[in-house]
């Protein structure tokens, strides 16, 4: 069996999600702060990251403009994820690059999610199926920029986007 590249919190599971595959979910409380995962995995580029996708789908972290944490190979892949679904009512963001916390208190049996502003800067455009009450319907690599999502995220952004942010 292949050691983790990523870091799940004793305090979370992996379960089937209403949202989309499987999702990481509060097995007991978590508190404000606390970290509930960090995610591992290898440094690649843009190019490499395309040969990747079809093959792996969607399992990586931006952390600089053409450099992503993510796995190489198909058996890496498991290992590598942090299985946090998209949320337009996330209760996890980022700390730094790869550490996601919880942004509130959450309740064991949440799911454990994260607003994909704080993470993606690409050209992606895809429907959202979080089935939140502000679900914004559609998500993009560029959400990062809008003003309402930069303002309710303030402090959970990666690092990568908070830089290009002050810019």
């Amino acid at each position: 069996m292949m050691q983790p590249l990523s870091f799940l919190s004793p305090k979370t599971t992996v379960r089937e999600s209403p949202i989309h595959g499987r999702g990481l979910f509060a097995a007991t409380r978590i508190e404000l702060g606390e970290v509930v995962a960090v995610k591992g995995g290898r440094i690649i580029n843009g190019y490499v990251l395309r040969g990747l996708r079809p093959r792996l789908g969607s399992a990586e972290v931006q952390i600089a403009d053409d450099l992503f944490i993510c796995p190489a190979t198909e058996e890496e892949r498991d290992s590598s994820m942090i299985f946090s679904n998209h949320s337009c009512d996330p209760n996890i963001g980022l700390r730094g690059q790869i550490l996601f916390v919880a942004m509130r208190g959450i309740a064991a049996g949440e799911e454990l999610t994260h607003d994909w502003a704080m993470t993606d800067d690409d050209e992606s455009f895809i429907a959202c199926h979080c089935r939140a009450k502000n679900c914004r319907g559609t998500i993009t690599g560029k959400d990062w920029q809008r003003p309402e999502l930069q303002e309710r995220y303030r402090g959970y952004f990666s690092s990568y986007l908070a830089d290009k942010m002050r810019a």
